[in-house]
């Protein structure tokens, strides 16, 4: 009787995933127009339309030509003449909605008149970036406004998807994410620069001692991290700096790790330490993992070929690294504690249903459920086929952040769906939070590529 009590069978049998309640949640956002709570989210156009679109891709569903024409002509009224987007038509420029009006149209735009990847203005897209970089690598979200490494975050998935990477852009901001690692592991938003008033008022950067500014948070990790991992290609090429930037791999995913909640809690995230959790924490949290494996942290890493039975000597153990968090808890929380009655997902019970919680639940599930991983073979299968146009600078560093970008694939039968087949979503970009197909179509156009399917 005690042990019943203290370990009750909450949500045994999850409930199917609700997609067709889900679906028209999402279509009456679109096409209705959201509740008049969000008049609040203004500035937040871009995300609100992000959020619905990739939603729609995760659950496995295209917008008809009418309505991504549409689409494609809202955000189009968001480019600033001076470059980058804002949240609004005639809105001042800013990372954030940039990163979510580009990933938007790389959903539902095409090549061509009219198809809005053509209309990005690249060019003053990265005047804007590099206006906004500080002296310590970082850059501020927006004109007159704070370093925030989100921001950073969505300049580099940009920078990425839209070949508009330099080593101009890219120089000092490693070590400016390194420093906002915090004393548990996780990051927080920004770090202290240091800078020194002198007497001919000029400033000066220290180069060391330049401690976080907060407490570590799984939004702020995760974009640290999917920032660090982007980074990669530029430290491999260019990072010759003493001392070299570093992350400690070790305390963060002891910090991670300690984030997933308990058997009370069905296994959700939390996004701090000692705090509730929450569904939106199932990617900024759970999607770490995913990056950490690729770096050799954590088991669970993704293999391109099984090893034939016939190659182990008889009484040899075959090791399998088993990820140190727990997959299908996650999908027990998102399919018991995220789903709303009546449609969308959400934080938790008894909160409401929205946009944005209803995308990073779906995308949290798609990464509890497939296991996506950097293919070798895949890399290779590219790498042949890279092209050189002519007039290009900085080839190596394009040609690498291309490569390494693409190169994430989908482990066969590495899926472990909780419940029937019926609640299975697509797989997920670890880093851009696009699905595999919109990413490289959006790539190879802005890279002017050409890559045929691996057999």
């Amino acid at each position: 009787m005690i042990t019943t009590l203290l370990t009750p069978p909450i949500c045994k049998t999850p409930p199917p995933l609700q997609r067709n309640q889900h679906l028209q949640f999402l279509v009456k956002n679109l096409v209705q127009g959201f509740p008049s709570r969000y008049i609040s989210q203004d500035a937040s156009q871009p995300w609100l339309l992000f959020w619905t679109l990739q939603s729609f891709c995760v659950l496995g569903v295209t917008l008809d030509p009418g309505n991504k024409q549409k689409a494609i002509d809202t955000i189009m009224t968001w480019q600033h003449r001076d470059g980058g987007f804002g949240g609004g038509p005639g809105q001042q420029a800013h990372l954030l909605p940039t990163y979510a009006s580009v990933c938007a149209l790389a959903i539902v735009g095409r090549p061509g008149p009219g198809g809005g990847w053509d209309q990005i203005d690249r060019e003053k897209m990265y005047e804007f970036f590099m206006s906004l970089k500080q002296p310590d690598g970082s850059f501020l979200v927006s004109h007159d406004a704070e370093v925030d490494v989100r921001g950073i975050y969505c300049l580099l998935v940009v920078a990425h998807l839209l070949d508009i990477l330099t080593p101009d852009l890219l120089d000092g901001t490693p070590a400016f994410i390194a420093s906002c690692q915090t004393y548990e592991g996780g990051f927080s938003c920004a770090s202290q620069p240091y800078f020194s008033a002198e007497a001919d008022e000029s400033t000066v950067l220290l180069d060391a001692l330049r401690p976080p500014l907060g407490e570590a948070h799984g939004g702020y990790t995760f974009c640290a991290l999917a920032s660090w991992i982007m980074l990669q290609p530029y430290l491999k090429l260019h990072g010759r700096t003493d001392p070299q930037p570093f992350v400690n791999y070790r305390k963060l995913i002891r910090w991670l790790v300690l984030l997933q909640g308990n058997t009370i809690e069905l296994g959700g995230f939390r996004g701090r330490t000692n705090k509730l959790v929450d569904g939106c924490y199932s990617w900024w949290v759970g999607g770490c993992f995913t990056l950490l494996a690729s770096q050799g942290i954590g088991g669970g890493h993704g293999r391109d070929v099984e090893p034939p039975a016939e190659a182990q000597d008889e009484g040899e153990w075959d090791d399998v690294e088993e990820p140190v968090w727990s997959k299908l808890s996650l999908q027990r929380y998102i399919l018991c504690a995220g789903q709303h009655p009546s449609g969308g997902l959400r934080d938790k019970p008894p909160k409401p249903a929205d946009s944005y919680h209803t995308l990073y639940c779906l995308v949290g599930l798609s990464t509890a459920q497939h296991n996506v991983y950097l293919s070798q073979a895949r890399r290779a299968h590219i790498a042949a086929q890279w092209r050189s146009p002519p007039g290009y600078t900085n080839e190596e560093l394009r040609k690498t952040s291309f490569l390494e970008a693409l190169s994430w694939a989908e482990e066969e039968g590495g899926s472990h769906i909780l419940g029937s087949s019926a609640n299975r979503v697509n797989a997920t970009h670890p880093i851009f939070s696009l699905t595999m197909t919109h990413t490289e179509a959006f790539m190879l156009h802005f890279y002017k590529q050409a890559i045929s399917r691996s057999k």
